[in-house]
């Protein structure tokens, strides 16, 4: 359990799946968690789920935290960071979870040189099987750094890459998701098709998408490899294989990939 203090200026769902994970894993007290939202209603429900501190007022948070983790959307940060930088010290770390906010450009608007951390969760992370990609300024040292890493292993794996990288996490991770629910879905059309029901159908291919995803993490075989150990000679499965790949599945996956990576690159620079 870490002996410093964390907050969160912003406290929508991914804001809350990290706290829900740091006082779950016990990262964290609750006594050393703060948070902020504009809206009471949030403050009041954050409050009585999470048992953390609550405020209304961005600047009373920032003054009191160690670690500060701005969890707002990326056209507000301009205004959150004018808001409280005057308020942060030279050692409060500076942790981001938004898409598309350079070190350059964070550096920028606060004035001055801070210590700052780029982080891009997933929405997985609801459910504390995140995946983050992690970066940071020469400014954070290696327990920093271990701290951080440590915070965001509650919800999920980290993964530290460099900046350059970033812009293509949202094709690899970040959106992703996106791409396995509609997996999901055709898969669970496919079942119904057959005469399952919908949610028969839902539950078969969700938990077939899980236990490959675990049978990849947790036995380090190859997925190439892994998918000849389901094709048998002249079984269905190769059948299946065969159709995907005369109707472009692969291509198709990179191609979404692609664009997913050159919409962020522009985004970036807006």
């Amino acid at each position: 359990m870490l002996e410093k203090t964390i907050g969160f200026i912003g406290c929508g769902k991914m804001a809350q799946s990290i706290i829900q994970g740091l006082v779950k894993s016990k990262v964290f007290e609750s006594k050393k968690i703060y948070a902020t939202a504009k809206s009471s209603k949030t403050i009041d429900q954050v409050k009585e789920q999470y048992n953390i501190n609550v405020s209304l007022n961005n600047k009373e948070v920032a003054k009191k935290v160690d670690f500060l983790v701005l969890a707002v959307k990326p056209y507000q940060y301009e205004e959150v960071i004018s808001e409280i930088k005057a308020s942060i010290s030279e050692e409060t770390v500076i942790i981001t979870i938004a898409a598309g906010v350079s070190l350059a450009g964070l550096k920028k608007s606060f004035s001055r040189d801070v210590k700052l951390i780029r982080t891009m969760p997933n929405t997985p992370s609801l459910v504390g099987a995140g995946m983050t990609a992690m970066c940071h300024n020469d400014l954070i040292g290696e327990l920093e750094l271990k701290e951080v890493k440590n915070l965001f292993e509650s919800i999920g794996k980290v993964e530290l890459i460099d900046e350059k990288l970033m812009d293509a996490i949202p094709a690899v991770s970040g959106s992703s998701p996106a791409y396995v629910y509609m997996l999901i879905e055709t898969l669970a059309d496919g079942a119904v098709r057959q005469g399952f029901t919908r949610d028969q159908g839902i539950n078969l291919a969700a938990q077939a998408v899980l236990g490959a995803a675990k049978m990849v993490l947790e036995t380090g075989i190859h997925p190439a490899e892994l998918k000849d150990h389901v094709c048998t000679p002249g079984g269905a499965t190769i059948e299946a294989v065969a159709s995907l790949e005369n109707d472009k599945f692969r291509g198709s996956i990179l191609n979404a990939m692609e664009h997913c990576t050159k919409k962020s690159k522009l985004l970036s620079k807006q």
